[in-house]
């Protein structure tokens, strides 16, 4: 009898690009000193969100959990039990 035809219009313009050009700045997080790489003390190891690394031996962690050494050797990076990994630095006369 009646047919109802119902079309539904965009209340606003799709201006697509002009309005999308928003974005953060990379935050630079991941590992600055790879394994068995000599460091200097106060150098950073890992910049992380959370404990992804903990300390190890001459090791420090700032307070946005930033691994950093604390004495100039070599790095390396070990188990902590059976899920969980560290970072420890050892002086190069010790090291291997």
């Amino acid at each position: 009898m009646f047919e109802l035809i119902l079309q539904l219009h965009a209340h606003k313009k799709g201006t697509g690009s002009s309005h999308n050009g928003r974005d953060s700045n990379s935050q630079r997080l991941g590992t600055k000193a790879h394994e068995s790489q000599v460091v200097t003390a106060g150098s950073i190891i890992v910049r992380q969100r959370g404990t992804r690394f903990y300390p190890g031996n001459n090791v420090g962690m700032g307070k946005d959990y930033t691994i950093y050494a604390k004495v100039e050797g070599r790095v390396k990076f070990e188990r902590k039990g059976r899920d969980k990994r560290q970072i420890s630095v050892y002086p190069v006369e010790e090291a291997m």
